[in-house]
C-alpha cells in the first residue's frame, strides 16, 4: 500500500500547521504551501519529516493564476497522485462595505474562491490516480478535496462584506464537485468558528466573541486537524456537506 499525500494550502501557521502535522504523524506525505513564510513553512516540513514524511514547501501567491499553476506544477514535478487537497489558505481582512473597491473584492475572490477551484481542476488528474487503500477507501474512491469555508458564509459580520461572500462561494464549491467530481474524488467542508484568533483582535473582543459561544470556549487549530483526519480517513460515505466546528455559534441569531 503506497503512502496517501496531501497538499495544504495555507500550512505554514495557525491552522493549516496543525493540519500539516497531524496529517504527517497520521502516515501522510505532505506538501506545505505557503505565500511568503518561507521559513515558518520550511520549520513545518521539517516537523512532518521528522514523523516519517516526505514533506516540502512550495510557495505561490495564490491571488495570481499563473503562481497557482506554479504551485500545480511544483507539486507534480514531484508526486504523479494525491490522495488529499485542502485549500486552507485565505484572506480575512475587514473593510467597510462603503471602502471595498473593485480590486480588494477581485482580491478577496481571487485567493477564498477561484485559488480552490483553479486547485481542484489542475490537481484533478492527480486525485482521481490515487490509490484508494491508501487512506483506506471503498474502490473507486480515490482522492478528497477538503474546502476550509467559515461560519461567515451564514452568518456574516460587519465589515467582512468580500469575505463572507467569497467564503459563500466555496459553500457552493463544495456541493457542485460533490456531485460532479464523485465517486472518484470526494468533497468535503469545513465551516470553523473562532478556532485561532487575528493577531489584531484585543483580549476585550476576544471575551466578547467567547461569551457568545455556547460552550463558553474559544476552539483550537488541532480541532480542525482532526477532523480534515477523520474526514479523510475514516468518513468516506460523507460527500457534500460542510461540518461546522464552532462551538454551536453558528446557531445563534
Amino acid at each position: 500500500m503506497s503512502r496517501p499525500r496531501a497538499v495544504v494550502t495555507g500550512g505554514a501557521k495557525r491552522v493549516g500547521r496543525a493540519i500539516c502535522l497531524h496529517l504527517a504523524q497520521s502516515g501522510f506525505d505532505v506538501a506545505v504551501h505557503h505565500r511568503s513564510g518561507a521559513e515558518q513553512a520550511e520549520e513545518v516540513a521539517a516537523q512532518c519529516r521528522a514523523a516519517g514524511a516526505d514533506a516540502f514547501t512550495v510557495a505561490a501567491d495564490l491571488a495570481h493564476t499563473d503562481q497557482v499553476q506554479g504551485l500545480v506544477s511544483g507539486v507534480l514535478e514531484r508526486w504523479d497522485q494525491i490522495s488529499l487537497l485542502v485549500n486552507n489558505a485565505s484572506v480575512y481582512d475587514p473593510v467597510p462595505f462603503e471602502e471595498i473597491d473593485a480590486a480588494e473584492w477581485d482580491r478577496v475572490q481571487a485567493i477564498n474562491t477561484r485559488a480552490p477551484f483553479l486547485l481542484c481542476r489542475g490537481f484533478l488528474s492527480a486525485l482521481r490516480a490515487a490509490d484508494p487503500s491508501a487512506i483506506g477507501a471503498p474502490a473507486g474512491q480515490h482522492g478528497v478535496v477538503v474546502h476550509m469555508c467559515d461560519i461567515g458564509a451564514d452568518n456574516p459580520q460587519v465589515g467582512y462584506t468580500h469575505y463572507s461572500v467569497s467564503k459563500a462561494g466555496l459553500v457552493m464549491l463544495v456541493k457542485t464537485m460533490a456531485l460532479e467530481l464523485a465517486p472518484a474524488v470526494r468533497t468535503v467542508g469545513i465551516s470553523p468558528g473562532h478556532v485561532a484568533w487575528p493577531p489584531a483582535y484585543s483580549d476585550e473582543r476576544r471575551g466578547r466573541l467567547a461569551s457568545r459561544i455556547p460552550l463558553k470556549r474559544v476552539g483550537a487549530p488541532d480541532d480542525i486537524a482532526r477532523l480534515v483526519r477523520f474526514l479523510t480517513l475514516e468518513a468516506h460515505y460523507v460527500n457534500g456537506a460542510i461540518v461546522p466546528v464552532d462551538g454551536g455559534l453558528g446557531k445563534r441569531y
